[in-house]
């Protein structure tokens, strides 16, 4: 058993740096997993920039404090197990296996929890990297380090054999998009075919770049995206996008113009709004048909609020608004499949354009923040002082 683990701590907003804690054996119910990749998610963003209030007007609304290990995107081995351990798929978990673990741990007891809710429903919601930080022991409780201790009750899900790790370490990502499915459901309950679907995805960043993916996998039959930053634009064309409009160049009513144009005068059946950025929630609700669905998936932070008219905006067009809190536990296993199914037919490879060490993670953040990449990763298995960032596909 490894005794030290270096981690790359948030010691403030926009101040990272490494620091070395020990790695104890665990308890009952706990597993340490040596991590391989650890991916920078968007709320990780948003904790550099200090805009720290998360899952505000829910009762586990919470200010995230400092110091903490980010990182709730992981794939990595298991190395200890505590007693008796099991995974998603009811099997146990020893040594050496490879697993995704679930970003939240929820506390099995409240009333979401023991009416099978989404566990971001979860009244005392703990979650890796961000509010499990360093006050609590043993502290190591996100992906930014060599090593990460998952609490009992942690879900843990095994990866498929042929799923590298690259691809592997977007399942939570991945899982977020749940929302794409419920759209589709909701629209076949309000008539119309749900075959060759229209979808606007505003946004690609990772979070965006999945919701497109995941909708061209279920069957989209044109895809429109919009973002400031063209770089992203350009990595989201691989994966199909008939429509790409440059957010940094156009005005709200020239994307709500085009749109329009590509689809008769409609507007879009789904719009994914992944942005971050409030003011896009109207902006999709304009780009949405009559009886589409608007899939709100990218206000994980409050950013403040927007002006909606609830007759013209909403009840007049029958639109329905989806707002997504979090990823499902019950979809990390599905959407590892789904991925592993089409790593031949999309370059899943390519989401994660750029893997950093330890030591560059604030160079890694923003460098995530840029048009210059995608999903950004950083390897705790890479040396310390690795000076050239580490390309996903070599």
């Amino acid at each position: 058993m490894v005794t030290t683990s270096i981690a790359a701590v948030m010691e403030e907003p926009g101040r990272i740096a490494l620091r070395e804690s020990p790695v104890p054996e665990p308890e009952p119910g706990a597993v340490v997993m040596a991590v391989h990749l650890s991916g920078i998610c968007g709320t990780d963003k948003h904790t550099f920039r200090g805009e720290s209030r998360q899952y505000a007007g829910t009762p586990h609304e919470r200010d995230l404090e400092y110091p903490l290990i980010c990182g709730h995107e992981n794939v990595g081995t298991v190395t200890a197990v505590g007693g008796e351990v099991f995974a998603s798929d009811g099997s146990q978990i020893r040594v050496g296996d490879r697993i995704v673990p679930g970003a939240n741990v929820p506390c099995g007891r409240c009333y979401y929890c023991a009416n099978d809710f989404p566990y971001y429903f979860c009244r005392d919601l703990e979650d890796y990297g961000n509010s499990l930080n360093l006050s609590r022991p043993p502290g190591l409780f996100g992906g930014w380090g060599q090593f990460m201790y998952l609490l009992p009750g942690t879900p843990l899900f095994r990866v498929p054999e042929g799923l590298p790790d690259e691809v592997a370490v977007i399942t939570e990502v991945m899982a977020v998009t749940h929302g794409v499915d419920a759209a589709l459901t909701l629209l076949g309950m309000q008539g119309g075919a749900r075959s060759g679907f229209s979808v606007a995805v505003l946004g690609v960043g990772p979070l965006g770049l999945c919701h497109l993916v995941k909708s061209r996998m279920l069957g989209a039959g044109f895809v429109a995206a919009s973002d400031v930053l063209t770089g992203r634009l350009q990595r989201a064309a691989a994966f199909g996008v008939d429509l790409g409009l440059d957010a940094a160049a156009t005005t709200a009513d020239d994307r709500a113009a085009a749109i329009l144009d590509a689809t008769d005068g409609r507007g879009v059946d789904i719009a994914l709004d992944c942005s971050g950025v409030p003011a896009t929630f109207i902006e999709a609700l304009r780009l949405v048909r009559t009886g589409g669905v608007v899939v709100e998936a990218g206000a994980f932070v409050d950013m403040g609020p927007v002006q909606v008219n609830p007759n013209s905006d909403i009840c007049a067009r029958n639109v329905s608004v989806l707002g997504i809190g979090g990823e499902k536990a019950t979809e990390y296993e599905p959407v590892m499949r789904l991925m592993a199914a089409n790593l031949d037919r999309y370059p899943l490879r390519s989401i994660v354009s750029h893997i950093l060490p330890l030591d560059r993670a604030q160079e890694a953040v923003l460098l995530a923040q840029s048009g210059d990449a995608m999903q950004v990763a950083l390897d705790p298995r890479l040396p310390l002082g690795s000076s050239v960032p580490r390309s996903a596909n070599g």
